[in-house]
């Protein structure tokens, strides 16, 4: 286990061509393997395979010639011992549906996929392994943790976890997408992993609005640090382990996508800080912010599990009832004195 895999003939597919999953496609092939990638849109398939570029989703970056687009769903997933799933979260119950009727008895499936569902409030494993119900549950896993696209795709250090309930599955995982700049640690915690993974999103919008309105780095330090305390205390009454959330996939990914300017999320809270409307933001974005769908979710799944979030609530009422942010940061600054530990976990 504490050597990167060298053996190269484990048959590969990956499902959803936006910018993480070519850029995991990018670092499968140039570890050696030979995935094939099931790409949506069929001028984005003829531009990978002709030009070895995805010049909408990550632009600038050159692409192996092992890298074999689709636009046939069963041609990516059919006799694979792992397929990794990287569509939006709200596609990812119609695409795991047509997903069934190929994937092998065998195949481990892998989900980088970050949000939770608005209607069901599942997470993404847990969607996969209702709509593939043909696959125990120890075929399923979650990649997660701070990293972007673009940077993973340039060979940047990164680390991040691999999570499943199956410590061999975790560690085929962990086998497969390691390399000696993509350093994978493994965890028997989905939940907390897709917990921390989904909220990150939420509180990342936050942390833009904060730097957008001009607050400082007191302010972000303080929103991140509570917000931590939200991720907490929402994955806790889930069942995620604490120290999965205090781990890469939780604190390690909240850090990242707070402060960095390559996040959607972090972009889109920054431009709704600074005065912009999120129906003008989306209608300039052809990327996923995963964050906006996932604020609706979080928002009606504490309200259900009776799980206080203010941070989250407030982004929500920024977002779907059209808040000011100036009211939002005075409701948040003007909550009753309490200890700091209490409810850190539920």
């Amino acid at each position: 286990m504490g050597q990167i895999i060298d053996n190269h003939t484990a048959r590969l597919g990956v499902v959803g061509a936006g910018s993480w999953g070519t850029a995991l496609t990018k670092l499968l092939a140039e570890k050696g393997y030979s995935p094939d990638l099931w790409v949506f849109e069929k001028e984005i398939k003829q531009e990978i395979e002709t030009l070895h570029e995805n010049r909408v989703f990550l632009p600038r970056i050159k692409l192996p010639e092992n890298i074999f687009p689709t636009n046939d769903l069963e041609t990516a997933v059919a006799d694979k011992d792992l397929v990794l799933v990287v569509v939006p979260s709200h596609c990812m119950r119609e695409v795991a549906g047509k997903m069934k009727a190929f994937v092998s008895p065998d195949t481990i499936i892998v989900t980088a996929s970050k949000g939770i569902e608005n209607k069901t409030h599942m997470t993404m494993t847990q969607i996969l392994a209702q709509q593939i119900d043909t696959l125990s549950p120890d075929k399923f896993a979650v990649l997660s943790g701070p990293s972007f696209a673009r940077e993973v795709a340039n060979q940047v250090p990164t680390a991040i976890a691999a999570a499943s309930v199956s410590r061999e599955t975790a560690a085929f995982v962990q086998q497969v997408f390691s390399t000696l700049k993509f350093r994978v640690y493994i965890n028997d915690d989905p939940m907390g992993t897709q917990i921390g993974g989904a909220m990150k999103n939420v509180l990342a919008i936050a942390a833009g609005i904060c730097d957008g309105m001009e607050m400082g780095l007191n302010s972000r330090a303080a929103l991140i640090t509570r917000g931590l305390t939200e991720m907490n205390r929402l994955g806790t009454k889930m069942g995620a382990d604490p120290l999965t959330l205090s781990g890469l996939a939780g604190v390690g990914d909240l850090l990242l996508t707070c402060t960095g300017d390559l996040s959607r999320n972090y972009t889109l809270g920054k431009q709704i800080g600074q005065g912009k409307k999120l129906e003008e933001i989306i209608s300039e974005m052809r990327m996923v912010a995963e964050g906006v769908k996932t604020t609706r979710s979080v928002y009606n799944l504490s309200r259900k599990l009776g799980v206080d979030l203010p941070i989250c609530n407030e982004v929500y009422s920024v977002l779907f009832e059209d808040y000011r942010v100036e009211d939002t940061v005075e409701r948040l600054m003007n909550r009753s004195l309490k200890h700091e530990l209490d409810g850190v976990i539920e």
